[in-house]
């Protein structure tokens, strides 16, 4: 079995950033650019159209564009890229045994950047091929800021802290942003609650929830229903934002690492190691508060440079 001084799992600015750095380092990483957890190669940057707040493109870049040109990089210095899904990994020994769906590898370092998967409702309107990155987003930072939400009504799913976060946001672009939430309070902390209900540009729909999403080539109106009465109001729409979480592709990894409740990668403080020396994660998969592209990539480069102190601590040259 062949043993590679790096193994980085997952793509994205995350993993291909990592293998940037570790291949500039001459430790010639291996690169696992699918898994089975969720994610896609490239990752959830493959499903966005414009790009406009990743630094060094004043004019934007398509997602996919973007993660090319990451991947490209990588390649040039040397990273081997592998197509295939992870099916296990073992970190229970060292070196650590990764296979992927054909091939098996041993590493002496193993880099998590698998990123995690928004949620999303089974509405339709909703869904990839229909209006998901034409009008649906699950991230109000990443895409608020874009042309078509601008002085148009906006919607955010979800009644916790992050939607909230989001409708507050989303007020510096839209013309009025609402809330949906299935309930008659809030699941926000009460101060997150009260900024919500006071700002003059959102409203609550309390009881409530969308069941339809229409448009043409992007989104124009959604259907509402009342939970409470059944029914249900055609409304104006400009924008659909999901903020009910996202789960970290973690699940492959059956338990070996610390993570939080939810499943994100749990890392010592100011660095990316995990639970497992040897083993460190980068980008989403352990980040549940920013899940921004840059900032997943600056964890990437902490990630390879921690691996390669690792293994020069370790004396493996």
């Amino acid at each position: 079995m062949e043993t590679k001084k790096v193994v980085i799992i997952g793509s994205g600015p995350a993993g291909y950033t990592a293998a940037i750095y570790a291949a500039r380092a001459n430790l010639a990483p291996l690169l696992f650019e699918g898994f089975m957890s969720g994610g896609s190669p490239g990752g959830q940057l493959m499903t966005t159209t414009d790009v406009e707040n990743y630094p060094g493109f004043p004019d934007g870049v398509l997602g996919p564009e973007l993660m090319d040109l990451f991947k490209r990089q990588a390649e040039r210095f040397g990273t081997h890229i592998v197509s295939e899904d992870i099916e296990s990994v073992d970190l229970k020994r060292s070196p650590f045994i990764v296979r992927g769906s054909s091939k098996q590898i041993a590493a002496h370092t193993v880099i998590l950047a698998t990123g995690a998967t928004a949620k999303r409702l089974e509405i339709e309107g909703s869904r990839d091929g229909e209006f998901w990155q034409k009008g649906v987003s699950a991230c109000a930072v990443c895409d608020g800021a874009a042309p078509i939400f601008r002085n148009q009504p906006l919607y955010v799913i979800g009644g916790g802290d992050s939607a909230v976060e989001e409708a507050i946001f989303l007020t510096k672009y839209g013309s009025r942003v609402y809330i949906v939430h299935r309930r008659d309070q809030l699941r926000a902390s009460k101060i997150m609650a009260e900024r919500a209900m006071k700002h003059p540009k959102i409203e609550i729909l309390w009881n409530s929830s969308i069941e339809k999403i229409s448009g043409d080539q992007v989104v124009r109106a959604v259907l509402l229903k009342n939970l409470e009465s059944g029914e249900t109001e055609e409304r104006e729409a400009g924008g659909i934002f999901f903020a009910i979480g996202h789960q970290p592709n973690t699940g492959f990894l059956l338990g070996q690492l610390e993570t939080n409740q939810v499943g994100y990668i749990i890392i010592e403080p100011g660095s990316t190691k995990t639970s497992i020396e040897g083993v460190f994660a980068c980008g989403d998969v352990q980040d549940p508060t920013y899940r921004q592209a840059v900032t997943a990539a600056g964890s990437g480069c902490m990630a390879a440079l921690d691996a390669e102190r690792w293994l020069s601590e370790k004396g493996i040259e």
